[in-house]
């Protein structure tokens, strides 16, 4: 069982919902990410999504294409990710990573390391999945079995717009999760509708047997609550990034930590309230 399957399965056990925080490497100053990554575990965080920067991220708004351009300019990569993760994992040992990116930065990994590099060292590492957003179901068979031999998860985005059939492909190399991308668009855009989202789980839970995150769109403590109702985790990325962006470096992590906290104390009082029922 990987990281992420024992970490959904101890919270399914206990009631409880996922909290899932997405930061960009290497943002909003260079050297902060894994003090980072340890605030947002304290504040409550479950599993944790890690960008990795990249020059062209067709699925980003505004927010998180600005953090991924800054970190680019600190000359945050690939290779300067995996070491973040490194640190993060000499005084983490339990909370999973999911590097979450697009296929540029692995293939040319790969080109300049050889062969399934980027699945050795991101083990080595401690990452424990990977979400490429450009890499279709249909063409991951191959990769997705590598990762499972090495411990990783293959997390895969559902969106509005997803068919059955693209439900049932999804399903058969997905592993540790799926993404339901509540908004059609980019990161950050437009206003969640929840009733939506609830009227789409049952659909998505009939094709997958894994846990079904939901992201874009969640702001606060109130649309996290009602996501959490119907969802096993709720996705945090571009509110937490537009906090952190301007903040000095001392505040940067208090300053994600409490508004974690406060995501964090909705989804246990949906916790809470089921338990009840």
């Amino acid at each position: 069982m990987s990281r992420i399957q024992d970490t959904f399965a101890r919270l399914q056990a206990a009631g409880r919902k996922a909290l899932i925080p997405y930061v960009t490497a290497g943002f909003p100053y260079a050297d902060i990410t894994p003090e980072l990554l340890h605030g947002m575990v304290a504040a409550g965080a479950d599993v944790i999504e890690l960008g990795v920067p990249f020059s062209d991220p067709s699925a980003d708004g505004p927010v998180i294409q600005k953090a991924g351009e800054r970190a680019l300019a600190f000359g945050i990569g690939l290779a300067q990710v995996l070491q973040m993760v490194r640190d993060f994992r000499s005084r983490d040992t339990a909370t999973p990573i999911v590097l979450m990116g697009y296929a540029n930065p692995v293939e040319r990994y790969d080109q300049k390391h050889g062969a399934d590099a980027f699945i050795r060292d991101a083990a080595a590492a401690g990452v424990d999945g990977v979400l490429i957003v450009d890499y279709p179901p249909e063409e991951c068979e191959a990769f997705a079995a590598k990762l499972r031999a090495n411990g990783l998860d293959l997390i895969f985005l559902l969106a509005p717009t997803s068919t059955d059939a693209r439900m049932a492909q999804i399903a058969r190399v997905a592993s540790g999760y799926v993404y339901y991308v509540s908004l059609k668009g980019v990161t950050g855009a437009g206003t969640l509708d929840t009733g939506a989202v609830q009227a789409m789980l049952p659909r998505i839970r009939a094709h997958v047997n894994v846990p079904v995150g939901v992201g874009f769109g969640i702001r606060d403590a109130a649309t996290a609550r009602e996501i959490a109702r119907v969802a096993d985790a709720v996705v945090i990325g571009s509110r937490l990034i537009s906090l952190i962006e301007s903040v000095p470096r001392e505040a940067v992590v208090p300053t994600a930590a409490g508004f974690l906290r406060e995501i964090r104390t909705a989804l246990d009082d949906v916790s809470s309230d089921s338990n009840r029922a």
